[in-house]
């Protein structure tokens, strides 16, 4: 193989994982915009305490409370790296299943709705967070699914159909 065909066949690869990553980045943004605007508009919570839940996960309630700022940017890492690890999870299954590719709206429709479970129902409460299920609060988790599927399924989804653009 000539180094010429060698480097025209990796160029898809690193594509996808190009695309596979704004993907991610996108996701999260939205994801955690939406987090601090509706705790901050529907119960005054302040951003650096929605950080704090998210780096709870890791380190407990209280820990993430007394960490201030530090703990605030761990939560905000840990949050990326999430959906880092979301958009990449999306990108292997759809480089592997044909009708993923074929079917994007679907695939990441119920990617998302999967998301949304995952995390609620299983990440969650196995996390030092201790949470346990969902809130009383139907808005949220009206708002909440949403937010799976198009604020951070769709996006990857579109991110990872461009990344596989060109690839065979």
């Amino acid at each position: 193989m000539t180094d010429v065909s060698r480097s025209h066949r990796s160029a898809p690869s690193s594509n996808l994982l190009l695309w596979t990553l704004v993907g991610g980045l996108i996701a999260a943004t939205l994801d955690i915009a939406y987090a601090i605007s509706y705790w901050g508009l529907t119960v005054g919570v302040p951003a650096q305490r929605v950080l704090h839940s998210v780096a709870s996960g890791l380190v407990g309630r209280e820990t993430a409370l007394a960490g201030g700022a530090p703990t605030a940017a761990l939560g905000l890492f840990l949050h990326y790296f999430i959906a880092l690890v979301m958009a990449a999870v999306y990108a292997v299954a759809a480089v592997r299943l044909a009708w993923m590719r074929r079917h994007p709206w679907i695939a990441s429709t119920l990617y998302g709705l999967w998301l949304f479970v995952a995390m609620n129902f299983i990440v969650v409460p196995l996390s030092r967070a201790g949470g346990k299920g969902l809130p009383d609060d139907v808005v949220w988790i009206v708002l909440s699914v949403l937010v799976h599927v198009m604020c951070v399924a769709w996006p990857i989804a579109w991110a990872v159909g461009r990344g596989l653009r060109g690839r065979r």
